[in-house]
């Protein structure tokens, strides 16, 4: 049962004799580091028809024509399938998309968003199903990129989330980054995310708890949200029959209060939109206080509270931020069987930062080419124009 997304599993209803035949999506991509405009990107796509099918590139297959992906084809897999739009998985997908992937899978079109997808040789990857008719597109999410995300972590800063306390250094990669003599690069652009309360209303569901589902309560940064969080809210989500998962967010500060560095990543704003998007998830607390208190217990009627294996911080007084589910007898502990944590993914970035940072330097050249190609292109038959026949 899905209760944050378009539906639950396998409910939609069978088309009668005289119902139109159901409209199959494609995508695809390598999905490394899900960020909420992937999942705006597959939300996007799933209204577009009724059946969404997503598939994700191999590692190889990436290092091949990006670079190095953090996360590994098992992880991306596991990671697109927990997006709740998201219907079906197809693993290994090739890098370049043909009307023969989508015959294979009866897809009427496929969807991208409206920024380019390059071969290792500069070509466009989408080029034949556009020529076909059988593309659409998308709106890409702005302020948000794979690229600004590995770049934020490596300049170990935490300027990300307070324009107030933006440094010099990262000012300076803000102005310079993924930009071209035009202005912000369509692609690579970096960006400051602006939340609206229309975006926080296409991801989140709407739906309130209905009698006889539990409501389970878990509190966090979900920063990065990775494939840790989704195994273990896929575990809170499997204690219950019926399951109401109410995810609580903490501010920024709190964040870095009790995590330091540069943390968090992302603001409070996407890491909401990040977890919104999880099909575990059935509603999340904006700025949830760090003390599970009586008053939010009572307030969304919780009948048991979930933490994972990972430390927990005393509040600022010392106490113990779990203190009043324990005494309630409703707090459980699960262990999610993934030791992995947006500390250790930092670890993998800053291990390869050299690989990385060409990662990002050769996916700009790219772009700028193709851009530079497309102009060339477009000014073409404004010179024919100009001759007498």
């Amino acid at each position: 049962m899905i209760r944050n997304g378009h539906g639950e599993a396998g409910s939609a209803k069978r088309p009668g004799p005289r119902a139109r035949r159901a409209v199959r999506v494609w995508c695809d991509g390598c999905y490394d580091m899900v960020h909420y405009g992937h999942s705006n990107q597959l939300r996007q796509a799933r209204a577009m028809g009724d059946h969404l099918i997503v598939g994700v590139h191999t590692d190889e297959e990436i290092a091949k024509h990006k670079g190095p992906p953090v996360f590994t084809q098992e992880e991306r897999y596991k990671m697109v399938q927990a997006i709740k739009w998201v219907d079906e998985v197809v693993p290994a997908a090739p890098y370049v998309t043909t009307l023969e992937t989508l015959d294979k899978y009866n897809c009427d079109f496929c969807v991208h968003g409206n920024d380019i997808t390059l071969t290792v040789d500069g070509r466009d990857t989408y080029e034949e199903v556009k020529q076909a008719g059988r593309y659409r597109e998308c709106k890409r999410t702005q302020g948000v990129s794979t690229t600004d995300l590995v770049g934020r972590m490596l300049l170990v800063t935490k300027a990300h989330h307070s324009s107030q306390e933006m440094s010099s250094e990262y000012r300076e990669y803000a102005d310079s980054f993924g930009k071209c003599p035009g202005g912000r690069n369509p692609w690579t652009g970096v960006s400051q995310f602006l939340q609206t309360s229309q975006k926080i209303i296409q991801f989140a569901s709407g739906k309130e708890p209905q009698p006889g589902e539990t409501v389970i309560y878990v509190a966090g940064a979900f920063d990065l949200f990775h494939i840790g969080h989704v195994d273990f809210l896929e575990k809170v989500y499997g204690l219950a029959e019926r399951p109401y998962v109410i995810a609580g967010l903490h501010f920024d500060q709190e964040v870095n209060h009790y995590k330091g560095k540069n943390y968090p990543i992302m603001n409070l704003h996407e890491r909401t939109l990040s977890v919104l998007a999880c099909r575990y998830v059935s509603e999340v607390v904006i700025g949830a206080p760090y003390s599970v208190t009586a008053e939010l217990l009572d307030h969304f009627k919780v009948d048991l509270v979930c933490h994972g294996k990972t430390e927990v911080v005393p509040d600022k007084d010392g106490s113990d931020p779990y203190e009043e589910p324990k005494r309630r007898g409703i707090f459980c502990q699960v262990d999610s069987g993934n030791d992995l944590t947006t500390d250790l993914i930092v670890q993998r970035i800053i291990k390869n930062r050299l690989e990385y940072e060409a990662r990002n330097q050769k996916k700009e050249a790219k772009e700028l080419a193709f851009q530079e190609a497309m102009r060339r292109q477009e000014a073409q038959p404004e010179r024919e124009s100009d001759c007498d026949f």
